[in-house]
């Protein structure tokens, strides 16, 4: 069979996994458009990504990321997962040199579209003897496992078609009867499979079974159709999830059968969920997708991913795409499985929005967020949108207190609204003081804001403790009972940073307001001290 792609030479990694002899890095990510980007396939897709345009580049050579859908499953294929699966790696930035969409020399990319460059493999495989045509039912094939197991033996088929005699196939050929074919795997001997971070691994052949290569509907199965598209492909590297380690000694199989090249290969940690086993929807989000309508930011979510499986150093954390592509390599990837942690990748998010990104960026994806609550007008995530100018000073203002983009809505709320929800009265009245004398205070408190430079939140604060001097009150109980009558909680940023950002006209509204209620409810307003 003639590759697709200009071939090259496969380039490898020495003990130390510095990437050698070569001049060109292809790897793949191919993902099955069957649901949503499971985050263990974006951590896939990250470190194919992190290898090809970091490492690889890093070194002077050429290093290509592939985009390679696997829609040969057609009983599962979910409408719209193709698109969602592109929209979720662009919102990672993890972006393709090749793929469906963008074209490539390799193409079609699409395995549903490569069905003929099956079909040849299959046939090349059983002119060399190494596959067979497979006439069993499936009712045969249910009988003979549950002999097995009977039996006490390990279920697997039993190779009955392999052994059929020549005139025998042609009478199932000429009577049309539907065939799968399968691979002839040899039966003694050890293969050995080099991942290139768990060392060689070996396997004897006797274990391995005859798995299904083509199916009866023409379509490939995994095994035969990754084959045939990464060496189509020219790919150099095969970077996939340890799950897959059991298919490797029968892919290296294959490769040996075709008479080509097989790629160095690595097996990726996986990840675990808290407590061990696999990290399923029980345990939390697990769609990229889903991260993203909760408000994480894709930056933080690829370091948190990135840090599952591989160290820079034993106290560094914070990596940015940039730096990440500066700093990863293959060699300190580790092998063990990962535990996902869900408070440290909210913690990792609040790291990005409070340290990482800056204001103006903080504020253009905070706005969709607000839109969506209906506090502010729908319109570009920039500063073109016309309530960019508030939000940003109230992303300066809050960005220490939100974790994650959902959150400003809540805590921006109070700021965005004319009215405030309502509040116990009883709020307003500070510990220790009596309702009439609250009463008196917020009169005389909103009487000098009225008259204070909001802007001078310095100056508003002498003024106001002055205030509370003069009332016989302590401050915090005065600032108390304002901070209730503006924002109606008893928690906020601080205080004179919030009544500036809230704005005069609505802090002497909502003084007012608040002086109506205490008033109206003065008989019920008992202190909390009473």
């Amino acid at each position: 069979m003639t590759a697709t792609a200009a071939q090259s030479p496969v380039t490898t990694l020495d003990e130390t996994g510095t990437v050698i002899a070569g001049r060109a890095v292809r790897v793949r990510f191919a993902p099955s458009p069957t649901g949503s980007l499971h985050i263990g396939g974006a951590k896939t897709a990250l470190f194919n990504w992190l290898f090809a345009h970091g490492e690889a580049r890093r070194q002077g050579l050429t290093g290509t990321f592939i985009l390679r859908v696997e829609d040969t499953d057609r009983n599962r294929l979910v409408p719209g997962a193709e698109e969602g699966l592109r929209d979720a790696l662009r919102w990672l930035g993890l972006i393709w040199d090749e793929g469906p969409d963008v074209g490539g020399p390799a193409e079609p990319y699409r395995q549903s579209e490569r069905t003929e460059t099956y079909l040849a493999a299959a046939e090349d495989l059983i002119a060399g003897g190494h596959a067979y045509r497979c006439y069993c039912t499936r009712d045969r094939l249910e009988r003979v496992r549950t002999e097995q197991q009977a039996r006490g033996e390990a279920p697997g088929y039993d190779r009955h078609c392999r052994a059929l005699p020549p005139e025998e196939r042609a009478a199932q050929e000429a009577a049309g009867l539907p065939s799968v074919v399968r691979f002839a795997t040899p039966r003694d001997g050890e293969t050995v499979v080099r991942d290139m971070i768990r060392g060689p691994i070996t396997y004897q052949n006797v274990n391995l079974e005859d798995l299904v290569l083509l199916k009866s509907d023409g379509y490939p199965t995994y095994h035969l159709a990754n084959v045939v598209d990464d060496h189509e492909m020219d790919i150099s590297h095969i970077m996939r999830g340890d799950e897959w380690i059991p298919t490797a000694p029968v892919h290296t199989l294959l490769y040996a059968a075709l008479g080509w090249e097989m790629p160095a290969i690595a097996h990726l940690p996986l990840i675990l969920a808290p407590g061990g086993g696999k990290l399923s929807k029980r345990h939390g989000s697990t769609a990229v997708e889903e991260f993203r309508t909760q408000g994480y930011l894709p930056e933080a979510l690829l370091n948190y991913l990135a840090l599952l499986g591989w160290s820079f150093d034993a106290s560094t954390e914070l990596f940015p795409p940039e730096r990440l592509l500066e700093s990863f390599t293959l060699a300190r990837v580790s092998p063990s499985p990962a535990t996902f942690d869900y408070a440290k990748l909210r913690w990792f998010n609040q790291q990005y929005i409070n340290h990482v990104i800056s204001v103006d960026d903080l504020a253009g994806r905070v706005l969709p967020f607000l839109s969506g609550a209906g506090l502010v007008p729908d319109g570009p995530a920039d500063a073109s949108h016309p309530a960019f100018g508030q939000v940003r000073e109230l992303s300066a203002l809050l960005k220490d207190r939100l974790e994650t983009l959902a959150d400003a809505p809540e805590h921006m709320r109070f700021f965005l609204v004319d009215e405030l929800d309502p509040y116990d009265p009883a709020l307003l009245v500070p510990k220790k003081v009596e309702p009439l004398d609250a009463l008196a205070a917020l009169e005389a408190a909103g009487t000098a804001l009225a008259g204070a430079d909001l802007a001078d939140e310095a100056g508003t604060e002498v003024k106001m403790r002055a205030l509370a001097d003069e009332l016989g009150l302590k401050a915090g109980q005065l600032f108390m009972a304002i901070r209730v009558a503006t924002t109606g909680r008893t928690q906020s940023p601080g205080l004179f940073a919030t009544l500036r950002a809230i704005g005069p006209e609505r802090v002497g509204e909502r003084m007012a307001r608040a002086v109506d209620a205490l008033r109206r409810h003065g008989d019920e307003v008992v202190g909390a001290d009473d």
